[in-house]
């Protein structure tokens, strides 16, 4: 057990920690309300992860035979979302004004997750290489795959919020709001163009 976990952070460490939607998403929320404010967000988007994914190890989400049309759906919706919530920080003001800036919810997190296709493609192949055919019932394996993927994905993303809340502590003022409004909301902006275009 010990050897597959090595070997599957190993097989993670690069997908969680480099700049991807999720990374992105955080990077941006810790940096417009710091790192507090985006625990409610970091609580949906994992409850998520750990339920989609152990429903792929266990084989009831059937990812193998979504049709393209699901997946396009989903990347459409995924986009949609995450543009809508780049629009409320380009048009915010002061950093406590958060009437238009909102702070992320544990249901944003989720979306995040849910409507994001690759993410279902990174946990297929996950258990394509970690898991043995012959141990498909075999509950205790899926459900520690399903803990350390989503536990690693907690550790980086929990990394990018720090990352984003201290890069951008400075910038929070009344003078300097507008500017790290619109980064933010261009950063989420690419997330959704990022997701649009894979």
């Amino acid at each position: 057990m010990l050897e597959l976990t090595l070997a599957l952070i190993l097989f993670l460490f690069p997908l969680a920690y480099s700049p991807g939607p999720g990374n992105m998403f955080f990077a941006a929320i810790g940096g417009r309300f710091g790192l507090r404010a985006s625990v409610p967000a970091t609580i949906g988007y994992h409850l998520a992860t750990f339920v989609v994914t152990a429903a792929i190890g266990f084989g009831f989400a059937g990812v193998a035979r979504m049709s393209t049309e699901v997946f396009d759906l989903m990347r459409y919706l995924g986009s949609a979302y995450i543009f809508w919530l780049a629009l409320k920080f380009l048009r915010a003001g002061a950093t406590d004004d958060d009437k238009v800036a909102r702070r992320a919810t544990v249901m944003d997190g989720a979306v995040l997750l849910l409507l994001n296709p690759k993410a279902y493609l990174i946990i297929a192949l996950m258990f394509t290489q970690f898991l043995p055919v012959d141990a498909n019932s075999d509950a205790g394996l899926v459900l520690w795959i399903t803990s350390v993927f989503t536990l690693n994905n907690f550790v980086a993303f929990t990394v990018w919020t720090i990352a984003g809340d201290v890069l951008m502590r400075r910038f929070r003022s009344e003078r300097s709001a507008r500017p790290l409004n619109i980064a933010s909301g261009v950063m989420l902006a690419a997330v959704a163009l990022w997701i649009l275009f894979q």
